[in-house]
């Protein structure tokens, strides 16, 4: 349980700096609009870093995604099992597809994006950004959701060997009001 909460921390540190990166999208977006209607000005540039922060909280905040049990379910037909059941619905799907997919798509994206990274690969965009550095988002991303998804499993099998309640595991809350104080909490808004 030390490394799944260790994971946990690393994710949940990672997700919340990551959070900045939407401040920076909208503001760039803003900017960029502005800047296009108001003076005719725009930039292959600016459109591009926009989708390198999206990239960037998509890939990288997946795995926190997981660790708060986010991520689709198929509850409608998993809410009529026994809590035991529903978790090791989980486990098989973590151990049988989550992890191989997640392993695959790390094992063959960590060359693709070392190959951009070694060639200095730009944009073929005029006025375009080096391309590496989302390119290395892919393995980085994957990386943190092979870890979670380890995490993961080391919580249902404590769960199902009775160390732990599934408090640990599942979400905090239940309804969009009690998610978005969570939230706020978290991130100490008031």
């Amino acid at each position: 349980m030390k490394l799944a909460r260790a994971i946990d921390r690393l994710n949940e540190a990672i997700a919340h700096a990551v959070g900045w990166a939407l401040l920076a999208a909208v503001m760039i977006c803003s900017g960029n609009a502005l800047m296009r209607y108001t003076f005719s000005l725009s930039s292959n540039a600016w459109l591009e870093i926009q989708w390198y922060l999206f990239a960037t909280m998509f890939m990288l905040a997946a795995a926190y995604t997981l660790k708060r049990d986010e991520h689709v379910r198929i509850d409608v037909i998993t809410s009529r099992f026994s809590r035991r059941t529903q978790v090791w619905i989980d486990l098989l799907g973590f151990i049988l597809f989550l992890l191989p997919i997640a392993l695959l798509i790390l094992y063959y994206g960590t060359p693709y994006a070392l190959l951009s990274l070694q060639s200095g690969e730009m944009s073929p965009n005029a006025g375009g950004l080096i391309v590496w550095p989302a390119k290395l988002l892919v393995p980085l991303g994957f990386l943190l959701l092979v870890l979670q998804t380890l995490a993961e499993i080391i919580k249902r099998i404590a769960f199902l060997a009775g160390r732990i309640d599934d408090s640990s595991f599942t979400r905090t809350a239940h309804n969009p009001q009690e998610e978005i104080a969570a939230i706020k909490a978290a991130n100490h808004i008031d």
